[in-house]
């Protein structure tokens, strides 16, 4: 029989290393390559379009979907790791 604070503490550590991942992608992303490297980026056009422009309205906002269903994919798989996943 496993130890349930030692299960728990490991559990909570992998929940608490994906959301600090996840929230460091996001902050790049939109802090850095939407604000920080706009001017940079903008020297790219896509369709018309400056890069960096297109990046700081849109493409965030497409990272951090990407993000939503990543961050409820690996939850699900850290779940069931932890044989606490809903039935």
């Amino acid at each position: 029989m496993s130890d349930p604070n030692k299960s728990g503490a490991a559990y909570w550590k992998a929940t608490l290393k994906l959301i600090m991942t996840c929230l460091v992608v996001w902050f790049v992303v939109s802090y850095g390559l939407g604000i920080l490297l706009v001017e940079p980026m903008n020297s790219i056009q896509i369709a018309g379009f400056h890069m960096g422009f297109w990046f700081a309205q849109q493409g965030s906002i497409y990272v951090f979907l990407v993000l939503v269903f990543y961050y409820a994919w690996r939850m699900n798989k850290l779940d069931e790791e932890f044989d606490v996943q809903e039935d």
